[in-house]
């Protein structure tokens, strides 16, 4: 059977772009500003969130007609065809809408400009993407995001000197924040520069040594493959209800080899919480690894129930590997259609879609 790149026993299973972050995490809190306003735009909103961008622009039309805000509408579009990979598109609206400012730079400014970067980049234009977050960060000198992001684009362009200045800066702005260290080790990992991103993060720990959690010790052994000494300090915490330790307890286990201890964690820890949708799809990608594809499915499936999960297209693929994995190939082909319907630029789901209809 044809393997793919998308799912693994050791750990999340997705390698998103550098500059979708922005995307993923600003689309909630846009679709939430939403809801006060005009009732077309609100439920176009809503419909992004949901990915049904086509709807979106249904909405988005009538909202043009019933002359509701331009601004936001314009937004709206922008995101809508972010979704459906018409960048060039998101573009044009994008810039529209922050044409519209009336001067007085807003929060909702910046977080156009987010979107912006985020289109220019996945349009193949990352010059223009570093130039957008060159202006965040001449009104907002202390915005870490921005610099992260930027160094995320030079990285991509082979400026590994030009990145490591633009996370040395982040870092400067956030020395104990260990999300934002652990989030630029995993892009110099992904771009071939894991020693300088383990550099990183051997300075945090003996930089805070005294202030530094369990949690945080125990998750950066993790990242630096040093996994006994992150099963160690794990273990020191209550794994049955404290979401971290188990979620990365558990795949500590998956990179040494034991799927089955792994899942009993994270089934232990769905006993008390049903509300995480990564614990469930690591429980899901262990019990693919033990085989036991009818059990995996279920777990995906109980995260694809949690809303607003935040990693549904993970999921939906994943459901898909589990249905192809039980042999269900009708069913897996058939969703697949529907998820490159929602995730047209997925290159390896479009593979795997022509090695199903083969089935």
């Amino acid at each position: 059977m044809k393997r793919t790149n998308k799912w693994s026993g050791t750990g999340f299973i997705q390698r998103m772009p550098v500059a979708a972050i922005t995307l993923l995490a600003c689309i909630q809190l846009c679709a939430c500003g939403a809801k006060e306003e005009s009732s077309y735009t609100a439920q176009g909103m809503a419909a992004v969130e949901a990915l049904d961008y086509e709807a979106a622009l249904e909405y988005f039309s009538a909202a043009e007609e019933n002359e509701e805000d331009k601004r936001l509408l314009y937004r709206g579009i922008g995101l809508a065809y972010m979704g459906m990979t018409d960048y060039e598109s998101a573009i044009q609206y994008l810039e529209a809408a922050l044409r519209l400012s009336d001067g007085n730079v807003e929060n909702m400014d910046f977080d156009m400009n987010y979107y912006l970067a985020t289109a220019y980049y996945k349009n193949g234009q990352p010059a223009e993407a570093a130039g957008v977050y060159d202006a965040v960060l001449a009104l907002r000198p202390k915005e870490k995001d921005a610099y992260y992001l930027r160094g995320c684009v030079k990285l991509s362009q082979n400026d590994f000197e030009g990145a490591k200045a633009d996370f040395d800066m982040a870092i400067a702005l956030d020395k104990q924040n260990y999300e934002q260290l652990i989030r630029i080790y995993t892009v110099l990992e992904e771009y071939g520069y894991r020693e300088a991103g383990q550099v990183y993060l051997q300075n945090a720990m003996s930089e805070n040594e005294k202030s530094i959690s369990d949690y945080d010790m125990g998750r950066i052994c993790f990242y630096l493959g040093d996994y006994e000494n992150a099963r160690n300090y794990l273990t020191n915490l209550k794994t049955e209800t404290d979401y971290g330790a188990a979620l990365y307890l558990g795949r500590t286990y998956e990179a040494l080899g034991d799927y089955n201890y792994a899942s009993s964690i994270y089934a232990t820890y769905t006993e008390n919480d049903q509300s995480k949708a990564e614990i469930y799809n690591q429980l899901g990608l262990c019990r693919m690894q033990m085989g036991e594809y009818e059990l995996a499915l279920s777990a995906f499936q109980e995260a694809m129930n949690i809303e607003d999960n935040g990693m549904m297209q993970t999921l939906k693929f994943n459901e898909i590997v589990a249905y192809e994995y039980m042999k269900e190939y009708t069913t897996a082909a058939t969703l697949m259609n529907s998820y490159l319907k929602a995730y047209p630029d997925d290159e390896a789901a479009k593979r795997e879609y022509e090695f199903l209809q083969t089935r």
